[in-house]
């Protein structure tokens, strides 16, 4: 390309990084990984499951409590002919009823609203395990962001350097002018790719801002996660939480069916109250019980839909028991596989800078050409670019690995 042609390109790419950066002109560096994630418990999708939580339990109190009394008031035989013009023959009757639930209805209502707030706060678990292993999928792309930026940088120092030995040797006269003007091509291409590296950068440290729920911009990072060391060894034991929310589930499912089994049962209402006599001025106590009689409605239909119900919540259980053993397995692999990926790129990575070495000191000495010092620079750049995001792969295997057994990345 030529160099023309690159400035116009390092031009637009920097207005577009212009952009992005101004918005995050008041901004902080990012806490440590297990601060950010204790602060981020306000966010809204944590929030809101926790409001969700709140909800669940408050029904599972309003389910213990039985139904109010009825107060009745009547008044009958007024406002007729005869001896019932006017109120002298009336009769005034207040009475109260209760109405009594038979059945063990209100211990199967009681079970189930607690089962179900249990499958909610399970839910809510689950997704608190889930937020925190992308939030460090984040942290880490936002870091990962910033040292390719780094590295970048680096790329143009050295871009800049092998310019400046290549001017030295063109005026020794011991290069031609194309291999000045060669450097000079490459220096501006390095240089366009830092404009987008530092553009990708504050793009990824604007969406773990965001993601994270921080009213204040992050813009680098104080403590590193892609070098930490993930837990290997916590991946094999607890409970899934995609298995903890389909046995809460299957066990509220169940409840349901008992409150459907036991819906058709007549429940009866007990009155009691006092009878006044207008024409004598006499009262006397009145009683009553009324009991429905399930002569057509036996709630058939429910009970069969909450059996289906349950039945498809032990069938999700058994399914959630089966990838939840295939997810540990095939996480615990690739943590593996990218610990030791990574610990070949380092060994990769320490060849490529010795033959970088190597290569400028031969070229210094003009026993190396300009056009392989530069594919060896570029070799260098290229291996640790890899290495960063091979450090990436290993924090996102170490994220999946916690969230399919429901600890916190990087923690016990």
């Amino acid at each position: 390309m030529p160099v023309f042609g690159l400035h116009i390109r390092i031009l637009g790419v920097a207005l577009a990084a212009f952009v992005v950066v101004a918005e995050v002109a008041y901004a902080d560096p990012t806490p440590d990984f297990f601060v950010l994630l204790e602060r981020a418990k306000a966010a809204p999708r944590i929030s809101a499951g926790e409001a969700e939580v709140a909800a669940a339990e408050a029904r599972a109190l309003q389910a213990e409590v039985g139904p109010n009394p009825s107060l009745s008031l009547e008044v009958e035989n007024f406002g007729g002919k005869g001896l019932y013009q006017g109120t002298d023959a009336s009769e005034t009757t207040l009475s109260i009823g209760q109405l009594l639930e038979l059945g063990g209805k209100r211990e199967a209502r009681i079970a189930a609203a607690s089962l179900e707030a249990q499958a909610v706060r399970a839910q809510q678990t689950r997704n608190t395990s889930d937020f925190a292993a992308e939030l460090a999928v984040a942290y880490a792309r936002a870091e990962a962001s910033a040292e390719l930026a780094k590295l970048t940088a680096e790329a143009v120092g050295l871009a800049e350097g092998d310019a400046k030995t290549t001017r030295a040797l063109v005026d020794s006269g011991r290069e031609a002018e194309l291999r000045f003007v060669q450097a000079s091509a490459e220096l501006a291409r390095v240089r366009a790719e830092l404009v987008q590296a530092r553009a990708a950068e504050a793009s990824a440290f604007a969406r773990l801002t965001a993601f994270a729920g921080s009213k204040t911009p992050f813009d680098s990072i104080a403590v590193s996660l892609l070098s930490r060391e993930p837990r290997a060894t916590a991946v094999a034991g607890g409970t899934a939480p995609a298995v903890a929310v389909a046995q809460a589930e299957s066990r509220a499912a169940s409840a349901k069916v008992t409150i459907e089994e036991r819906r058709w049962i007549p429940d009866i209402t007990i009155t009691g109250g006092v009878r006044s006599f207008a024409s004598t001025d006499e009262t006397a106590v009145v009683a009553g019980l009324s009991i429905p009689l399930p002569l057509f409605d036996q709630n058939r239909g429910g009970s069969a839909a909450a059996r289906s119900e349950a039945l498809a919540a032990s069938l999700r259980l058994e399914r959630a028991q089966s990838e939840a053993d295939a997810d540990r397995r095939a996480a615990l692999a690739g943590l593996a596989a990218a610990s030791q990926f990574l610990s070949a790129q380092l060994e990769v990575e320490r060849a490529s800078a010795e033959a970088y070495r190597l290569a400028q000191v031969g070229y210094e000495a003009g026993r190396v050409p300009l056009l392989e010092l530069a594919s060896v620079r570029r070799s260098l750049i290229e291996t640790r670019r890899q290495t960063i995001n091979i450090r990436l792969a290993r924090v996102a295997a170490e994220a999946e690995a916690a969230r399919v057994t429901g600890r916190l990345p990087f923690g016990e």
